[in-house]
């Protein structure tokens, strides 16, 4: 492991700098008439923003960390066998941007040796930034006010949790697992993509989880978590945003959810 040329300090700085440039970018094309939508080879749309956004990001890390690698979901990687590489999704919710609704963001995240080490979530529709690096705690800032430590809530029983997905699509053998948890919660709310997991960081919600996930679409929110508290692994329990699906608890409740939805297959 190399020692570090840049202070975390400084790669959030970085981080905070590239969700500001982004949130010009989205935030102009937001509701726009003329946005112009296509389709990707895997049946996603995609608009102009989503493009245009990272061309924005990946600019600005050619020019401020031209060592690191990249990987991002509109235009792929570059050099992610590095120590270093930052993950990026331009715009996650990309059908809610194009049918405006405002629950999207776009999500940053530096990886070093392995690990999610900075994270932001920025939702300018919402008002809202979600940040986090590693060590220094999760936050929130709303409306530009000043910055507010989160952390997860204290519920330990499954009775008393909120929980948060965005549909049923994708749960397949697991989807009876998947309908008892919804029973045993105390209430369950469709909110999906990166909102149900802020709002488990925060501590208004006790779980949230996807059965489908790209990388791009978990780096960010992991760190954002486990900062405020919380856990974040896979639906089977593997630590990390690397394995396919993404599950967000308060850790109190991590390894019973974990348990719950996978008893019924193994």
């Amino acid at each position: 492991m190399s020692p570090r040329k840049y202070s975390l300090a400084q790669d959030l700085a970085l981080a905070l700098a590239i969700a500001d440039a982004a949130d010009l970018i989205t935030s102009s094309r937001y509701q726009s008439l003329d946005l112009v939508i296509t389709t990707k080879p895997d049946n996603t749309p995609v608009t102009d923003a989503d493009k245009a956004t990272e061309e924005a990001i990946r600019a600005i890390l050619a020019k401020e960390r031209p060592e690191d690698g990249l990987l991002g979901e509109e235009f792929g990687e570059e050099k992610i066998d590095a120590e270093r590489y930052w993950i990026i999704d331009p715009i996650d919710g990309t059908k809610n941007f194009m049918r405006a609704v405002p629950t999207w963001a776009t999500l940053v995240a530096l990886v070093e040796n392995g690990e999610v080490v900075v994270g932001v979530a920025s939702a300018p529709a919402l008002k809202r930034r979600w940040y986090a690096s590693k060590g220094s705690g999760s936050f929130v800032v709303f409306d530009n006010q000043a910055a507010r430590k989160i952390s997860v809530s204290k519920i330990s029983d499954l009775k008393d949790a909120s929980l948060t997905y965005s549909d049923f699509v994708g749960w397949n053998e697991k989807g009876p697992a998947f309908v008892s948890l919804i029973d045993i919660c105390w209430r369950s709310r469709g909110m999906g993509d990166f909102w149900s997991h802020m709002l488990v960081a925060e501590g208004s919600a006790e779980i949230a989880v996807e059965p489908t996930l790209a990388v791009w679409d978990m780096a960010a929110l992991d760190i954002i978590v486990r900062e405020a508290g919380g856990q974040f692994s896979s639906v089977t329990g593997e630590p990390g945003p690397h394995h396919g699906s993404g599950l967000s608890t308060n850790g109190l409740l991590h390894e019973a959810v974990v348990e719950l939805l996978n008893g019924a297959i193994k």
